[in-house]
């Protein structure tokens, strides 16, 4: 029997002083400044459906629907986002001596990049509440994924970027009809300007300015579960600039633990930054609860160039709680490993993706990682949106008549 469209939403409350708040009405941050949380009727999902019931659905992010915000099917905006491979990269693995280790392919979402789910739920939910427009700032990907998706579903977006971020999410904006400015800055200050435009009535999307874009984050959690057969790695690794994927994933854990669909011990999280830029990294080793602003960032790795990050103390917990850590890697490591990965495994990731890997490395070198453990690194992206960062030797130029070297 086909089971109804069902969502187990029940309130919001915030992530530092738990005030609860309506899920019916359009929310952004709890009135003590910190970010909103979802929570669901965790006790009517195990009553009524079994991860026998989760297999059967579509290979996208709705199957988990119970524990996703949108009430009605009608509003869900979808360009078929969700279930990205886990595959092996056991040659590459080996040879930075972590040889089961796995990554997880967000390049192959809609728009090139993880920033697909957190788009379509937040967009979907945005729709569901009678929301009509969006503004958000951005380091590139996330604003071309939200104008995508805004499109999709009919709504106005007004994004605002740096002018460093990479020129295909620029035209990704364009193409679907977004309000577009470019900012000689980083993206704090592409926020203050979003921030002109919620000021005249458009709606905040900013990262953890508003509860559901974790919610569409979070299903890769969900799926990695399940794509391990409803079990756990032992290490995952997240390249984190905002951190809401981190955040979003350690929810997901917490929600499978308390349905009683996924037993164990949590996986250990690792937050990675670039050595340039890395608030977390600092607060992590100075035993701090919240991190400081980090003054003069700079990284190859644009998706993770947040000085700041609203939900901080989120992620820091997340790193704690599950015995996990923060490590800082050089871009260089960065573009080595890159390089060095898609010629041993075919994989090209992105840079930020590339830092889990140099991030892989450093720990095991450091005897952080034994080299028996099942660890589980993020792609966060298609590095074809980055090609400004690939090194490689120009190919000679041939003759007509050439003939090849047998």
């Amino acid at each position: 029997m086909v089971q109804p469209w069902n969502s187990a939403l029940s309130h919001l409350e915030c992530g530092r002083c738990g005030t609860r708040y309506d899920a019916d009405k359009p929310q952004n941050l709890c009135e003590c400044g910190t970010p909103l949380l979802v929570r669901y009727d965790l006790d009517q999902v195990g009553r009524t459906v079994s991860t026998k019931d989760i297999a059967g659905r579509p290979n996208d992010l709705w199957r988990y629907h119970e524990l996703l915000p949108v009430r009605e099917q009608r509003n869900v905006v979808s360009l078929g986002e969700g279930m990205t491979p886990i595959l092996p990269i056991r040659d590459y693995g080996t040879r930075i001596g972590v040889p089961n280790l796995l990554v997880k392919d967000e390049g192959l979402l809609p728009t090139g990049s993880f920033k697909a789910r957190g788009a379509a739920v937040g967009i979907s939910r945005a729709l569901e509440l009678g929301i009509e427009r969006i503004t958000m700032p951005t380091n590139g990907n996330a604003g071309a994924a939200w104008a995508t998706y805004a499109a999709r579903a009919g709504m106005k977006s007004l994004i605002v970027m740096p002018q460093e971020a990479p020129t295909i999410t620029r035209m990704e904006c364009a193409m679907a009809g977004a309000r577009l400015y470019i900012v000689d800055g980083l993206i704090g200050d592409a926020g203050k300007i979003a921030g002109q435009a919620v000021a005249d009535g458009w709606f905040n999307t900013s990262t953890l300015k508003e509860p559901y874009r974790i919610e569409g984050k979070k299903t890769m959690g969900l799926e990695i579960v399940e794509q391990l057969g409803w079990r756990m790695p032992d290490v995952i690794v997240y390249p984190t600039g905002g951190g809401v994927g981190l955040i979003g994933i350690r929810k997901a854990l917490d929600e499978l633990l308390t349905l009683g669909w996924l037993t164990g011990r949590l996986p250990k999280l690792v937050a990675v930054q670039a050595s340039g830029v890395a608030p977390i990294v600092r607060a992590f080793e100075e035993g701090a609860e919240t991190a400081e602003p980090w003054e003069d960032a700079s990284t190859v790795a644009f998706g993770i160039n947040v000085a700041s990050a609203l939900g901080d103390f989120l992620i820091l917990s997340a790193i704690r709680d599950t015995g996990g850590t923060a490590v800082a890697v050089d871009d260089a490591d960065i573009l080595a490993h890159q390089a060095a990965c898609a010629a041993a495994e075919g994989m090209l990731m992105c840079p930020e993706g590339a830092a889990t890997l140099a991030a892989v490395a450093q720990l095991k070198d450091k005897g952080w990682l034994d080299g028996s453990e099942e660890v589980v690194v993020l792609n966060t992206g298609s590095d074809l949106k980055y090609p400004h960062t690939a090194a490689y030797d120009e190919p000679p130029l041939l003759a007509k008549d050439a003939v090849l070297p047998s």
